[in-house]
């Protein structure tokens, strides 16, 4: 009955539309992020276990693949939200877009837009990471027809290239960025391109909310250009809850990305498709529905894919995610050197949508680590992120240093 009521409560007041089963119906840190403006207070920075969570890892290796950009456009910079979540003519998408605003700290001031604050509260939270540690920003490319054509309409934001471009060049040192390029645009081979001369780690896509087919043979040329450049390929994969998705989840299958893989592109599944189910493809349109997660194992698992199938970890440990799921991916520790550490920023400081209680409770970590992770978040919500994917315990199994230094995957040696 309490699960119902929480579930209840989350669609009355338009929050993100993650079911909060499991997790305290008012979570321990609060629904509202505190946003401390100082760092993180010596009583945590020199606790024991928090500057152990770096012990066997080589801190120059480790960049966040999963860090969002994003703003309203009150720079006057290129930023685009769609207009519905900034009004109350949508109220679940205008409490979605607070939240996600509020879990970043960042607000609009007489000395700097929101766009600029965004930016500016990710490097003071950098300042409690260790040398070598960079954010990898991600751009976001409207949603395109098949002709190619921009529609605004299906749109849900938009972060130019060359506004993540910027700040990286503003602030070398804390940030590396990954583009994003709709396979669709007439242009998308000039634009990719463009992106390598400037250094783009990676391209960006959330085909179900952007409008791509991966399956489609409209993304041959590009799939080409990305195996000509040795480029990887970030996708969302698994359902789709944190934004709109016009198509309706259709193409948010893992195994649509077989033909991307035949191909030779090296492909990075974020959340390792930890949500929803999708058709059992490999045995045709009528297959049965299979979980997410077991069809990116299944890619994970097939020898011609070793050294192209990969998955990022973020936002697998979000209180949507069942205790089995994440238990499977920390215990196949054969999967560890093609998994990739990202946190999903801003979502760790979206106080509700995490609950390290739940993990105390399922005995993957004490709960004088529960008590710790709470404490940090409220100061540094990626610290706290990457401490609880660090503690994580499962019968003895946990995430090796591999999965944190992820510049391997973008930075040949």
């Amino acid at each position: 009955m309490l699960g119902v009521k929480r579930r209840n409560f989350i669609k009355m007041v338009g929050l993100l539309p993650f079911s909060l089963v499991g997790c305290q119906y008012m979570p321990v840190e609060g629904f509202s992020n505190p946003c401390h403006k100082i760092q993180l207070p010596k009583h945590l920075r020199e606790h024991q276990l928090v500057t152990s969570i770096w012990e066997g890892i080589d801190t120059e290796q480790v960049w966040d693949v999963h860090t969002h950009l994003i703003g309203t456009g009150d720079s006057l910079a290129g930023l685009w939200i769609n207009p519905e979540m900034t009004t109350l003519s949508n109220p679940r998408l205008y409490t979605q877009f607070k939240f996600y605003i509020n879990g970043s700290c960042a607000s609009a001031s007489e000395k700097e837009s929101l766009d600029e604050s965004y930016v500016h509260r990710l490097r003071h939270l950098h300042n409690d990471m260790p040398v070598g540690f960079r954010f990898m920003l991600l751009a976001f490319d409207y949603y395109h027809n098949e002709k190619g054509q921009i529609d605004k309409t299906h749109s849900v934001f938009h972060t130019p290239n060359g506004y993540a471009i910027n700040q990286v060049k503003k602030y070398p040192g804390q940030f590396e960025w990954i583009a994003s390029i709709h396979p669709y645009r007439a242009d998308c081979i000039e634009e990719l391109d463009f992106v390598i001369q400037h250094k783009a780690r990676a391209i960006k896509w959330l085909p179900g909310a952007m409008g791509i087919n991966p399956a489609s043979p409209l993304c041959d040329r590009f799939y080409d250009a990305l195996v000509k450049h040795d480029m990887p390929l970030l996708t969302h994969a698994g359902a789709e809850h944190a934004v709109e998705v016009p198509e309706d989840q259709k193409y948010e299958n893992p195994l649509l990305f077989r033909r991307a893989l035949d191909k030779g592109v090296r492909v990075i599944f974020a959340h390792c498709a930890t949500l929803g189910e999708s058709i059992d493809l490999d045995k045709g349109d009528k297959g049965n529905s299979v979980s997410n997660l077991d069809l990116f194992g299944r890619l994970m698992d097939e020898s011609q894919y070793q050294n192209l199938v990969y998955g990022d970890i973020s936002a697998i440990t979000q209180v949507n995610r069942d205790k089995d799921k994440i238990e499977k991916i920390v215990k196949r520790s054969d999967w560890h050197d093609r998994l990739l550490y990202g946190s999903d920023y801003p979502l760790p400081g979206v106080m509700p949508v995490f609950s390290p209680d739940n993990f105390y409770r399922w005995g993957h970590i004490s709960e004088s680590e529960s008590e710790l992770l709470s404490a940090v978040r409220r100061y540094n919500p990626i610290l706290f992120d990457i401490m609880l994917k660090r503690l994580i315990n499962v019968d003895g199994h946990q995430f090796s240093p591999a999965v944190f230094q992820t510049r391997r995957m973008f930075v040949p040696d």
